[in-house]
C-alpha cells in the first residue's frame, strides 16, 4: 500500500505542479483542464486511461464538452501519496 505524503512533501510536490491545488474538504489534489473542444477532451482522458489503468490508479473525473475536472487521492491510504504526484504530473505532460 502507498503511503500518504506529509504536508511537507505535499506542499514541496504540488509547487512543482502547475494548476494542481489542494481539494477543500478532502485529502486530495485537482485541476481542471481546459482543451479546445470535446475531442481534444476526450483524447486526453483516453490516453490518460491508459496510463491510470498501467499504474493500477485511477482519477477521479468529470468531462463537460471541452472541461475535464481531475481530483486524485490514494483512496487506499485515505490521502495524497506518490501516486497522485505521478499521475498528475503525467496529465500535466499529456496535456501539453
Amino acid at each position: 500500500m502507498a503511503e500518504r505524503l506529509s504536508a511537507e512533501a505535499r506542499k514541496q510536490a504540488l509547487g512543482g505542479l502547475p494548476g494542481w491545488n489542494d481539494v477543500q474538504g478532502r485529502d486530495a489534489i485537482g485541476k481542471t483542464f481546459i482543451f479546445k473542444d470535446f475531442n481534444e477532451a476526450f483524447g486526453f482522458m483516453s490516453r490518460v486511461a491508459l496510463v491510470a489503468e498501467k499504474m493500477d490508479h485511477h482519477p477521479e473525473w468529470r468531462n463537460v464538452y471541452k472541461t475535464v475536472e481531475v481530483v486524485l487521492s490514494t483512496h487506499d491510504a485515505g490521502g495524497v501519496t506518490a501516486l497522485d504526484i505521478a499521475l498528475a504530473k503525467t496529465m500535466n505532460a499529456v496535456a501539453g
